[in-house]
Order: structure tokens, then C-alpha cells, then sequence
């Protein structure tokens, strides 16, 4: 089948990419001609396991192509929009310009029977505004939610948990003919999938608008009470990693992020959750997310903690003290640095009179660019040469493998913040290490 993907970022090259390998002729749109070029000669314009492999391996089929004019989706039966909707600048609120400019570019290039399936996660009604506005092609609105995860985005594409259809459907909820016609071409699309085994939900427009940020705000919940939990035990003395371990095994909880550390950042879960406060506030159901409010400001926390943890082990000051901080990308297999915990606490920590260098195997260049007045360093070990005190923020796994005496033979002295709550205190403290985390003893 021949299908387009409108917006090539995170979500959009990986969508493209992974239609190819499915099988489908496949054409990205984007309005960043630097991105196209890059993706058009097979390159990955971020870092992504898995993608240049997989890039690689379409593009020698001749499947996917890559350009900057829409006209080019033209004769494609599903047409994906996969832009991103940010938060707006000074507002909880999802900004949908992007949306709404690549709905209207693609309007004059749809027909009779094509399908617009939007993936971009937006506040609940938006598709039925844009259903609306695509009446009278004789193209079908679905709305088919993205759930990948950054560092495992080619797997979560291929092999999803579960795939939603949000259909259009009459007054009783039961999806209407131009629906079921939608439905019978995404399950074509969808084929291998699907054959495999992977839940399919078919439900309605607002149903399906809801499950992305639902789920969102579900994980980023779980997160924030764990850090809450970690909270308490710093004032009795427990330890948040086995208290997550001993509930996590009811498998009512689970222990999946049951994490405790510096919290959640990137590009979804912070905004996410805002856009649904934002959203129940204009649909009149505010007091319904009021605890997401608590949500946020327990992951916020967790960054001046962090920063009050340096200052302890500090003797009470950080000014003119030497900070390492391992990692700057907002968690491991990924180059995003959109609040990212890791450059937020690096941040603080300068303007509060530290000297600091920050470290990350794949996101210096894009940390660079959002804070250039931060000193970087290549490796753990540059970083931390002359340090008084390092921080692990970001749990790659080479800081995860670290050998406490080989980075204490470069350090000033030897403290140590573990951010994640993923290394050994008894082998750090047994190699002459000041340990301190988030939650533990």
C-alpha cells in the first residue's frame, strides 16, 4: 500500500521507516529541508538504536523516499500526521499550530477513499475539529495514537503493545460505514502486526484522543509517587529502592517505574500531562486532573533536591566547587535534551556558583545548543578529573558499569550523587566513596 507520513521528527521518521520494512511504498514529508536531506540519504537526524539499520535497510528497497512537497503524498491511500504538538510558552495548553498547518497543507492532496490518520498526540476534540474540516474530500479522519517509547521507538513500531483505531461513529457509538472502510485500510497497514497477535482497539474519536494522555499521566503518577515515597524514607531513614522492590511485587502495582531518582522530562510526559490539566480546565472537569498538579510539582522537586543533596555533601556550599554530571539526554539510548532533569540540575547548579561539566554519549552536540554556557566534556573520566563532586543523572549503562576506583584516581574527592538510584552503595562506599542518593540510607 502506498501511504505518506507527514512530519518526520521522533515519531515520524521511525513511522516512515518501519512502514518500508512492513512493506508499503512509503513517502515522509517535512519542512526541514536539512532533516529530508539528511533522512533522504539514509542517515538518522537523531540518535535512535536501531534506526540506522533500519534506514539502511528500506532505503536499498527503493520503499521510502523522503521530500519537502506535500503534493508529493498525492495518490497515497493513508496519509499519517505525525507533527509535534509542544506545550504552548507560558501556558499548561498544547500548542497545535503544527497540527493545523500540516492538516490544512494536506487537505489539497487527499480524495475519495483515502484515510488521514493522525498520530500526534493532541488534546481530546481535536480530531473531530479536523474531521470536520476534511468533510467533503471523501477522505475518513482516524485517530491512530503513537505509544513509543525514545531508545526503543523501531520495536514499539513494529511489534506494538497494542494498536488504537479511534473511528467515526453515529449516535449509538457504532462506527459508520466511511469508519469501517477506514478500519479495513488500516488493518492493511497494519497486517503483520496485527497477525501476529497485537490488541486491537476499536472505539470512537474522543475514546482514542484520550488513551495516549491517559496512559501518560498514569506512568508519570507512578513516577511521582515513588519520588514522594523517597521523600518519607529520607525522613525515616528507609530505603525507596526496597520499598519499590516489596510492593512492586503486587501484581496489582507492578514494578515497572517504580523508579526513584530525579524524575521524568523529555518531550511527553511533562507536557502531556499539562495539556490534559489544561484541557479539563476548558471542558470544565479541572477539579477531575487536579492531582496531576501534585504530580508535576513532586518531579520538579526532585531537581532542587538534587542540587540540595550537592550542597550537603559540599559541607553547605557548592560555590567554586568542581560538579561532574553524567548525562545530559532526559534517560539513556536517546539524544533528546527536551527538560531533560539532568541539564535542569547542571543549570541550578551553575547559577548557584559551581563550576560544572556535563557529559553524555550521544546528546553533547543537542545539549550544547540549548546550554551553551555549560562546559562539556567527551567521557565520564574528563568530566570528572578534578571533580569535588559527581552526579549521575542519566543511567546509560557505561555509568551504570563504572569502576568507582578507576574514576576515583581523577576526582578531587570522592563524593557521589546517584540520581537514579542504579548503582551499589556497599562497592562505591567500600572504594572510599561519600555515597548519597534520592531515598536511600
Amino acid at each position: 500500500m502506498r501511504v505518506s507520513v507527514i512530519g518526520c521528527g521522533y515519531l515520524g521518521a521511525v513511522h516512515a521507516a518501519s512502514m518500508a520494512k512492513l512493506g508499503h511504498d512509503v513517502v515522509g514529508v517535512d519542512v526541514d529541508a536539512v532533516k529530508i536531506a539528511e533522512l533522504a540519504a539514509g542517515r538518522a537526524p537523531f540518535y535512535e538504536p536501531g534506526l540506522p539499520e533500519l534506514l539502511d535497510d528500506v532505503m536499498a528497497t527503493g520503499r521510502l523516499r523522503f521530500t519537502t512537497d506535500m503534493a508529493d503524498v498525492a495518490g497515497s491511500l493513508v496519509h499519517f500526521i505525525c507533527v509535534g504538538t509542544p506545550q504552548k510558552r507560558g501556558e499548561f495548553g498544547a500548542d497545535l499550530v503544527y497540527v493545523d498547518v500540516a492538516f490544512e497543507q494536506l487537505l489539497a492532496h487527499v480524495g475519495p477513499g483515502e484515510v488521514v490518520a493522525g498520530k500526534s498526540t493532541v488534546p481530546v476534540g481535536t480530531a473531530e475539529r479536523l474531521a470536520e474540516r476534511l468533510a467533503g474530500t471523501g477522505a475518513t479522519l482516524v485517530w491512530n495514537p503513537e505509544f513509543l517509547r525514545e531508545g526503543l521507538a523501531v520495536q514499539d513500531t513494529l511489534h506494538p503493545d497494542r494498536l488504537i483505531y479511534g473511528l467515526p461513529t453515529d449516535d449509538d457509538g457504532v462506527p459508520t460505514a466511511a469508519g469501517d472502510a477506514a478500519k479495513a485500510q488500516l488493518d492493511d497497514v497494519y497486517a503483520t502486526p496485527l497477525a501476529e497477535g497485537v490488541p486491537l482497539v476499536v472505539t470512537d474519536y474522543a475514546t482514542a484522543q484520550l488513551v495516549k494522555v491517559a496512559a501518560n499521566s498514569f506512568l508519570a503518577t507512578k513516577i511521582s509517587f515513588i519520588n514522594a515515597m523517597a521523600e518519607l524514607c529520607e525522613a525515616t531513614g528507609a530505603d525507596v529502592t526496597r520499598l519499590a522492590d516489596a510492593i512492586g511485587y503486587d501484581s496489582r502495582i507492578g514494578r515497572k517505574f517504580l523508579n526513584a531518582g530525579l524524575g521524568f522530562g523529555g518531550g511527553c510526559l511533562p507536557k502531556d500531562i499539562r495539556a490534559f490539566m489544561a484541557r479539563a480546565g476548558e471542558l470544565g472537569v479541572d477539579q477531575a486532573l487536579s492531582f496531576l498538579r501534585e504530580v508535576d510539582s513532586i518531579n520538579m522537586r526532585r531537581r532542587v533536591r538534587m542540587v540540595d543533596l550537592a550542597r550537603d555533601v559540599c559541607h553547605g556550599s557548592i560555590v567554586g566547587r568542581r560538579v561532574a554530571v553524567l548525562g545530559a539526554a532526559f534517560k539513556p539510548d536517546s539524544d533528546d535534551v527536551r527538560d531533560s532533569p539532568a541539564l535542569s540540575v547542571a543549570a541550578q547548579m551553575q547559577l548557584q556558583g559551581a563550576h560544572v561539566t556535563v557529559t553524555d554519549p550521544k546528546a553533547i552536540e543537542n545539549a550544547r545548543a540549548k546550554w551553551p554556557d555549560l562546559k562539556f566534556a567527551d567521557t565520564a573520566l574528563e568530566a570528572a578529573t578534578g571533580a569535588d563532586v559527581v552526579l549521575l543523572a542519566t543511567e546509560w549503562a557505561e555509568y551504570r558499569d563504572l569502576d568507582p576506583a578507576v574514576l576515583g584516581g581523577v576526582v578531587a574527592e570522592r563524593r557521589i550523587l546517584d540520581g537514579r538510584n542504579v548503582l551499589d552503595p556497599a562497592r562505591w562506599r567500600a572504594a572510599g566513596w561519600t555515597y548519597r542518593a534520592l531515598g536511600r540510607p
